[in-house]
């Protein structure tokens, strides 16, 4: 069997240090298993204890340190003890204090460890039961390092509560302290614990800060006070001698200085005067000032001396009975020795011509050397600006009103509410990490066990969506027979208007006797600027209800139309502002609807914007497109009648009918998608996938253009719930920079995008909650199936989905690269890399199954710029070219025998190779 290691009884060496603390580790790991009622028993008995032991403790003090008042310090004593166990007897210190299942959150209390105390000589037993109880409370070990000129009482505090907690179940050596204390030492034990609880001078302050642990310390303080012309002068002066005179002023939060307001500076003098102060005259200040600052420092001869001894120090004669020292002085400059903390009973006195006077000289006295303490104001409560104005001027931690400011800032004995504790944190005014008063939660560490959760999802769609052929004029009806409409403002393009496509509306308002106009004025690409004149003239009609009649260009104007109608100071910068998850967005949208009702009529099947919460608008001075999106600019109505769409042209029918396919497929295998947008993206996909070639082989063919009508519908219905990813990213940027139509540029990187989403070990995946893990090849291959696919695997219902998709865009004569719709090249690589960027940083991005890299977009723009090749084409036709660089290297000129293969190299490589590779040794070999 292993020896035990001893553990020495006398702590004055750093190997005896060492073993003692490694023992109190041990020790602590075995309290931090006790229970919150064996805690509590332990608690109360040292408390106890240290009360019973107060007056013998309080004498004691005094006798070592020769300082202080042995009466005051059996107050202090306790205070330490009861007032203590009375804030923290029914705390909760021990195991889990709060747990919310639904949301899988838990907070577990936990100690710290190892308590190191630095005790000061000015408190020395108080301190100790101070900083002993509450880290039993805590479960903590403690170890004191006590002031020499205070060891033999401080030790006595710590040994009295180890005793009574040991008695009462704590473990062995739960409590311990340096017996020999040196500079030395006290290094060692704020190096080796886990946490410094650091009450002292600046310099030991300090030195716990940088110490490399964690730290709560006091600083030094230096209070000031000021007594208002409202306040009650008696009890002003009577508090102010009260706490200076405490234990001779030996507390750091008492007061230091007293600015008195000039219209009551006599009577304020006279009742100093007549409750036993003394007022030092001008050659006596001058001698008092010599004693209390020795060499710049404050006179450690004076701290917690009789005002009669310290005037004896001073050569100046004054009555035994004397409660104050007052020097009347003008200066707060830190050359000033009464503008000193000078913790006995001396007090400066200052005459303020005002209120503003006076604080100015209070802020000065704290930036002496008060940073982060205390203050004191004592004023007529009912003098609110005054009281506001001096708590906003003060940079202290505590400011008392109409409080002696020992007692008061100690907490617990004149407000109720302020903790108690004899270690008074400072904040990072005075250099603390700490800016209240320390009590039980600075000794504890706090553990939270988050589970995993997923966010509540949502289905948001129109009040109200009508579909059919020649459902529009019924649908209208409602405006004036349910809703009682009387003024409608029509937004369109003009190209719809001068083909008579408002018409049909126009009669049915006329009909139901709704006075109209119609705003006709909206660009393919609608400017702020046409949305800022719509909205003038919607603002000078008074409409409460705005029809908007187009594709998605009409319905996004109309949709800011009506924004600035109703919120006519609407910020686009920040309603543009990107967002991760929309119901946490820093921008709240302003609400909608208190003017007009919105409806939404398309004439194209391919945006969705009648029931998508979506709008752009470009601003044509700057070039900026402003992405909105939010729910409030949900339509109220949707309206989507086929005979709104039969003479859309080819070309339309072609980009907006693969848009659909696109918002369809990315609502599908967007992290947000949910059973709700699965089934409308799924019967989108089948509908496009059956009607598309009908509807762009004959456009009067009914049952297909009414099956795309509601395949856009019902993508629009998916993707404002699901949203969409990177496909649109890349195609809005295409489109901002090379002017593609918008179902193109989704149909050139439709292909390479959904190569990239399938990824099984992407480079990063997307987060949020309900996306567990790459998964995107699987939905893809669900898409497939649910289209009549079959194959072995996923991987290969997945190569079948994108043929199927492949034969849909020939069939509908969709080019199958960006080269191919006449992108300069030249060009197109110059925009190449801001494009990818703008792409990464589209509101699109952040619900795409795989977290793009802006090098991975650049790749994908390349394979869709220059067409992808074959997998063995692609093998072959680097190993040509690199049996070409062979034969050019640097330095070789060998043209002859390089161009046959060269020839050969250009009529064998594909374009992604020829880009990717051969571009460089070819126009090095030119240059040759």
């Amino acid at each position: 069997m292993a020896k035990k290691e001893t553990i020495p009884t006398i702590i004055n060496t750093p190997e005896a240090l060492t073993a003692k603390m490694a023992a109190m580790k041990e020790a602590q790991k075995i309290f931090a298993t006790y229970t919150q009622e064996q805690v509590d028993k332990i608690f109360k008995a040292a408390a106890t204890a240290a009360d019973k032991m107060r007056i013998p403790l309080a004498k004691m003090t005094v006798e070592e340190t020769g300082m202080g008042i042995m009466e005051d310090k059996v107050i202090k004593n306790h205070y330490a003890a009861e007032y203590v166990y009375n804030a923290y007897k029914n705390t909760q210190t021990c195991g889990v204090v709060e747990e919310d299942k639904a949301y899988g959150i838990k907070k577990i209390l936990e100690p710290v460890g190892l308590v190191a105390a630095v005790i000061p000589t000015t408190n020395p037993t108080s301190t100790a039961i101070f900083k002993s109880l509450i880290s039993l409370k805590t479960r903590n070990a403690i170890i004191i390092s006590p002031h020499p000129r205070a060891k033999k009482s401080t030790i006595k505090a710590a040994k009295v509560v180890l005793d009574a907690a040991v008695a009462a179940g704590a473990p062995e050596g739960i409590i311990g302290w340096i017996d020999i204390p040196s500079l030395e030492l006290t290094n060692m034990v704020m190096q080796n614990a886990d946490i410094i609880l650091a009450t002292g001078g600046p310099g030991m302050v300090k030195a716990a800060y940088s110490s490399g642990k964690p730290a709560v310390g006091v600083g030094p303080g230096n209070t000031p006070a000021i007594i208002d012309d409202s306040a009650d002068i008696r009890l002003a002066v009577n508090s102010i001698i009260h706490s200076k005179t405490f234990d001779n002023g030996m507390i750091c939060a008492s007061e230091q200085s007293v600015t008195v307001l000039e219209s009551i500076y006599k009577e304020v003098k006279e009742e100093f005067l007549y409750r036993g102060c003394y007022f030092l005259k001008k050659d006596e200040i001058e001698k008092v000032r010599k004693t209390i600052l020795i060499n710049g420092a404050l006179n450690a001869k004076i701290v917690g001396q009789k005002a009669a001894t310290i005037a004896e120090m001073a050569g100046v004669t004054v009555p035994a009975e004397t409660k104050i020292l007052i020097g009347e002085v003008e200066s707060v400059d830190i050359s000033e020795e009464f503008a000193h903390e000078k913790l006995s009973p001396v007090l400066a006195m200052y005459k303020a011509k005002n209120f503003d006077d006076a604080i100015a000289k209070a802020e000065r006295l704290v930036a002496d050397g008060g940073y982060g303490h205390t203050s004191s104001l004592y004023i007529n409560v009912n003098e609110t600006e005054k009281m506001d104005k001096f708590e906003a001027a003060m940079k202290t931690c505590r400011i008392l009103i109409n409080t002696p400011s020992s007692q008061g800032g100690i907490g617990d004995l004149y407000n109720f509410k302020l903790a108690p504790s004899l270690t008074l944190g400072c904040g990072s005014w005075g250099g603390n990490s700490v800016s209240e008063n320390v009590g039980v939660k600075h000794l504890l560490n706090i553990k939270t066990v988050a589970e995993r959760r997923e966010n509540m999802l949502w289905m948001r769609t129109p009040e109200k969506v009508y579909f059919k052929k020649g459902c529009m004029p019924v649908a209208l009806d409602e405006l004036g027979t349910v809703m009682g409409k009387k003024r409608c403002f029509i937004v369109t393009d003009s190209f719809l208007y001068k083909n008579g496509y408002t018409k049909p509306i126009e009669d049915k308002l006329d009909q139901m006797g709704i006075v109209h106009t119609c705003f006709s004025d909206v660009a393919p690409d609608p400017s702020l600027a046409s949305a800022k004149a719509g909205a003038k003239a919607m603002t000078a009609f008074e409409p409460d209800c705005i029809i908007a009649l187009g594709g998605g260009s009409a319905m996004d104007a109309g949709k800011v139309m009506w924004m600035l109608y109703e919120n006519p100071d609407a910020d686009f910068s920040d309603m543009s502002m990107d967002f991760l998850d929309i119901r946490k967005r820093v921008y709240t949208f302003p609400k909608m609807g208190k003017k007009a009702y919105f409806v939404a009529i398309p004439t194209s099947s391919g945006t969705g914007s009648e029931v998508t919460p979506f709008a752009i608008i470009t601003d044509q001075d700057t070039g900026v497109k402003w992405p909105l999106a939010d729910y409030e600019l949900l339509p109220d109505m949707a309206i989507v009648d086929t005979n709104n769409m039969m003479s859309a042209p080819k070309g339309l029918t072609r980009a907006s009918g693969i848009d659909v396919m696109t918002h369809a497929i990315e609502a599908y295998v967007s992290m947000m998608a949910s059973d709700y947008t699965d089934g409308l993206a799924l019967k989108a996909i089948k509908l496009v996938f059956e009607y598309l070639p009908r509807a762009y082989k004959d456009g009067n063919d009914v049952e297909a253009r009414d099956h795309m009508a509601n395949a856009s519908c019902m993508a629009g219905l998916a993707f404002a719930n699901a949203f969409l990813g990177v496909n649109h990213s890349l195609a809005h940027k295409l489109g901002a920079f090379h002017h593609l139509p918008h179902g193109i540029a989704n149909a050139v990187v439709l292909l390479d995008v959904m190569r990239y989403n399938s990824a099984e070990v992407p480079t990063k995946m997307g987060t949020f909650p309900q996306y567990q893990y790459p998964k995107t090849l699987a939905r893809y291959a669900e898409i497939g199936r649910s289209v009549g696919l079959t194959g072995k695997n996923d991987a290969e219902v997945f190569e079948k989905l994108l043929a199927k998709l492949d034969d849909l865009m020939r069939t509908i004569e969709i080019m199958p690269t960006i080269r191919d719709y006449g992108v300069d090249e030249k060009y197109f690589l110059e925009t190449l890399d801001e494009m990818s960027e703008q792409a990464f940083n589209d509101q699109c991005t952040g619900a795409n199954p795989r977290y793009p890299l802006v090098s991975e977009l650049k790749d994908i723009y390349l394979k869709a710029y220059y067409g992808e090749m074959p997998q063995k084409e692609e093998k072959k036709a680097k190993s040509l070219w690199n049996t070409l660089l062979r034969e050019t290297r640097p330095g070789v000129y060998s043209l002859p025998a390089a161009f046959p293969l060269l020839i050969s190299l250009l009529q064998k490589i594909p374009d992604t190779v020829l880009y990717e590779q051969a571009v460089p040794g070819i126009s090095y070999i030119i240059a040759l």
